[in-house]
């Protein structure tokens, strides 16, 4: 069965995820604390809380001690996260008050006196609320500390990602024939979320984005009513979400062939796309990837229109460590799943990138993305 195929069953795909190991998430966690000199975490960015408990609701805030969990929500979810910690296997305690946690995480301290925040998802306002509820603790702002578990991901969050991967790629080729009658930017964009949808995604990975003409030298335009026209460079980026897990991929097409300029333009992306993926490999330094990429284009004169990193991981969050940009001084480990994605945008003519969501395995790698790379289509 072709991808495609798979993709249009999606009963079929998503009958098969791999389990998740929610509960193993824990010990990694609590090493990561420990090395900070925490004697516990107050969990409060919503996605982390998802990573550690399997709990989807809008409003929760998770206590990770040396020997308990301790999730604590509201009314809403009085149900629901009893369940979804449940199904995820972790070993969590639930609490739910309509009032200020506060008397419930305050009891849950035990002998810590040093608490670790999560300092980009706490504002100076919630701060000093804090500082009142944990009143004789020390408060410790930590920097990454569950995202940086979150980098290596096991092989059912791989599953759920490929499975996003293979959607997104069903519902690109369902799509390709509308780019043929003059649609506009938001009517393509339309089309792909339903598509998406309707094989089996929650919903779309981002807000997915066509840009053509000169709107696609513009790297993050936003659909417009601009209609799509013949021989332009059409940005196509887009994903899917299964279960959390998300999907990203770009394609660049044109209807017709385009002229000398863009497609000089698009043939110098897609060859730096695939000199960036040849060089994912465990143990291969993160910047080498951006190198390979980065030098290609330098060589066809287009260095300063190649304006933002050449990916980053993808995950529960569409941007997530690890970056693959020139600095990073980390390596590729097995687990890590990274976009790689060149781009060349030429201000007021047209613009290119190319994307592919690729695995890092032990044996070297998987692109879970596998559009097909030709430009014309009609």
């Amino acid at each position: 069965m072709t991808i495609s195929d798979a993709a249009r069953n999606p009963a079929t795909l998503l009958s098969n995820l791999v389990s998740m190991d929610v509960s193993g998430r824990v010990g990694r966690v609590r090493q990561a604390m420990a090395n900070s000199e925490c004697d516990g975490l107050l969990v409060t960015n919503l996605v982390n809380v998802r990573y550690l408990t399997g709990f989807t609701g809008s409003n929760g805030v998770l206590w990770l001690g040396v020997d308990e969990m301790l999730l604590v929500t509201d009314n809403r979810y009085n149900t629901q996260a009893e369940a979804e910690v449940a199904r995820a296997g972790a070993k969590a305690t639930v609490e739910i008050t309509n009032d200020s946690p506060q008397q419930i995480l305050a009891g849950a301290l035990g002998n810590a006196r040093r608490v670790g925040l999560e300092a980009a998802s706490v504002s100076w306002a919630n701060k000093r609320e804090y500082a009142e509820w944990f009143s004789g603790c020390e408060l410790v702002p930590t920097s990454g500390l569950i995202e940086g578990c979150r980098q290596i991901k096991d092989e059912g969050e791989i599953s759920r990602m490929t499975t996003a991967a293979r959607i997104a790629d069903a519902a690109l080729a369902e799509v390709l024939p509308v780019f043929t009658q003059a649609p506009t930017e938001k009517q393509v964009a339309l089309h792909l979320d339903a598509a998406m949808r309707r094989l089996g995604a929650e919903t779309s990975a981002f807000t997915t984005i066509v840009a053509s003409g000169p709107n696609a030298a513009l790297p993050h335009q936003r659909p417009t009513d601009r209609v799509i026209g013949k021989g332009e460079l059409v940005i196509v980026d887009m994903g899917a979400v299964v279960e959390g897990y998300r999907s990203d991929m770009t394609r660049t097409v044109s209807v017709g062939t385009p002229g000398p300029q863009a497609q000089k333009v698009f043939e110098t992306v897609r060859d730096a796309q695939r000199l960036g993926v040849e060089q994912v490999a465990p143990g291969k330094p993160i910047a080498e990837v951006d190198k390979a990429c980065r030098n290609h284009i330098a060589a066809a004169g287009w260095a300063e229109a190649f304006v933002h990193g050449t990916g980053h991981g993808v995950g529960l969050d569409i941007h997530e460590q690890p970056w693959v940009r020139a600095k990073t001084t980390e390596q590729l480990q097995a687990g890590h799943v990274i976009t790689v994605e060149p781009g060349v945008y030429l201000a007021d003519r047209c613009g290119a990138r190319v994307e592919d969501t690729v695995v890092v395995t032990p044996e070297g790698k998987r692109v879970l993305t596998n559009s097909p790379k030709e430009l014309v289509v009609g």
